[in-house]
């Protein structure tokens, strides 16, 4: 149909014999609605109108006012503020990139890898286990002496919503070898140990010792520590460096920002960081699973005792009696 345009009413067709005069002529016009004969201009333009609804409502531009769209160009800023705030949530509570500025996680994570960082897990409680990747704010004098970087207006930015790795917070990234609970140890020569389980490392850097360059232990590792170690043993200022610290080299787990599960970039290097099937072997979860039984049993040793001293006293009673 023709915006805006209407037809006038046809002739009547001639037909032989006699119309009746109450019955108007049926009549059809140019869009082939049915009127009637003798009909208005006003019934006609009514009964395209009716017809155009049916067809789906009035065309655009017609008389009836269809709602104008916003310009894309004034949508664009409320697009980008959307974005920007997402990102800034999924940075805060979901993931987070880090950059990898060091070599002390080779072959695992070279110098300039980007990782994703999980930091959702941490908000219900989880706690780094044996064998994961995680990044964790400088427990205390990690990083003294480091170049501090200078980022300008635009990476601080990018870096806040978390569109660009950090580049002014000290964090760190290595490997959990040991958590609360666990005794760990390393002698020279020898095998890095947690509960007495010798650790397969087929992740440390080749051509390196498993600690022959810095023994230590055995440690129990504290209530909320971790005990962490580089890939590159003898290029990793982890754990071991830092024994004669107020914590002992142990990490507080409320300084772990995350576990981190993806290698993101470049891309020639997308991997997962899983966890090494060494910290799987069977016993040594053993030690950790004797912490909880030990007061239940020390309770129990406890309380016997007195049951059986009163079990004795009611007992005596009823038999005087």
């Amino acid at each position: 149909m023709a915006v805006g345009a209407r037809s006038g009413h046809d002739e009547p067709e001639e037909r032989p014999g006699k119309l009746d005069e109450s019955t108007p002529a049926v009549t059809h016009d140019s869009a082939g609605t049915p009127g009637t004969a003798g009909a208005t201009g006003a019934e006609g333009a009514e009964r395209a109108d009716d017809a155009e609804m049916a067809e789906g409502g009035p065309s655009v531009g017609s008389g009836t006012g269809q709602k104008k769209q916003r310009s894309f160009w004034k949508e664009l800023p409320l697009l980008i503020g959307i974005a920007l705030l997402l990102a800034l949530l999924i940075k805060t509570f979901l993931v987070q990139a880090f950059s990898i500025p060091s070599d002390s996680m080779q072959n695992t994570l070279q110098r300039g890898d980007r990782v994703l960082v999980d930091k959702l897990t941490p908000w219900f409680g989880s706690e780094p286990e044996r064998g994961e990747v995680v990044v964790f704010h400088d427990p205390g004098g990690w990083l003294d002496g480091e170049p501090t970087p200078n980022p300008n207006a635009v990476q601080k930015f990018l870096s806040f919503i978390g569109l660009m790795p950090s580049a002014e917070e000290k964090d760190l990234i290595k490997r959990t070898i040991a958590v609360a609970g666990d005794t760990v140890e390393c002698k020279k020569g020898g095998p890095v140990k947690v509960n007495g389980k010798a650790l397969v490392e087929p992740y440390i850097f080749p051509g390196d010792t498993p600690c022959d360059d810095q023994p230590f232990g055995p440690f129990k590792v504290p209530k909320d520590r971790i005990w962490v170690m580089g890939d590159h043993r003898q290029n990793s200022q982890d754990s071991r460096y830092h024994m004669a610290d107020a914590r002992g080299g142990f990490v507080p787990v409320d300084k772990v920002v995350g576990r981190a599960v993806v290698v993101a970039w470049p891309i020639n290097r997308w991997a997962t960081l899983s966890v090494p099937d060494t910290f799987d072997q069977p016993g040594i979860n053993a030690a950790a699973a004797v912490l909880p039984a030990a007061p239940a049993a020390m309770g129990l040793a406890g309380a016997l005792p007195i049951v059986l001293w009163r079990r004795r006293r009611l007992t005596g009673g009823r038999t005087a009696g």
